[in-house]
């Protein structure tokens, strides 16, 4: 199976329908118009690094394919890792690029890069940065275990720097749940702290 195949959706990832991601494809289009919720034009993919060879090649090799198309409109993708152990592939897309579908293509062909080359275990979750009227960041998060989507919006109060706002994804919940398969169990609406996007 070739790396084309991932990319373009040829390949079915075992564990959650992989195509409960690409809810979020069409899901934008509604925040938009109904909600005045903007996609900022970049996501994330979270995952437990292996100090491999094999497991960097993977990453590097997905990262070209990412960004081999479109020229000067392709994708960019950069890594980080954060204080908690975990790294983050970010995705961006130039200004003025199409936004939303490309990333969630990009995620999608990285997360099944992983899961082919059999460290499926090792994804934590996908993360799109979206920002709503009052320039306030809302995160929409898809949990790869779960195959289900949750909000997080982080309190905009500096002097609250890990504090959420709750009813705010309540609410975001409430207006969302029919366009995206939203995680059920509230107690499973982990939030992402430093969030680099």
């Amino acid at each position: 199976m070739s790396l084309r195949d991932i990319l373009t959706g040829r390949h079915e990832v075992k564990g959650p329908a992989p195509d409960r991601l690409f809810a979020i494809s069409t899901a934008y289009v509604t925040l938009q118009a109904e909600h005045e919720i903007e996609p900022v034009g970049t996501a994330a993919i979270v995952f437990q690094a292996l100090a491999t060879s094999e497991f960097e090649a993977t990453l590097r090799e997905m990262e070209e394919v990412v960004t081999a198309t479109g020229g000067e409109s392709a994708t960019k993708v950069s890594r980080k890792d954060d204080a908690y152990g975990y790294s983050w592939m970010v995705l961006r897309n130039p200004d003025g690029a199409p936004s939303v579908e490309d990333l969630a293509v990009g995620i999608n062909a990285v997360s099944g890069s992983i899961e082919t080359a059999g460290h499926g275990e090792r994804l934590l979750c996908a993360v799109f940065a979206f920002a709503d009227a009052r320039k306030r960041r809302i995160y929409f998060i898809y949990n790869y275990k779960r195959g289900f989507w949750y909000p997080f919006v982080p309190d905009a109060d500096p002097a609250h720097p890990q504090q959420r706002s709750t009813e705010r994804e309540l609410q975001i919940k409430a207006q969302m749940s029919s366009e995206l398969p939203m995680e059920p169990e509230l107690e499973r609406w982990f939030p992402l702290w430093g969030i680099p996007i």
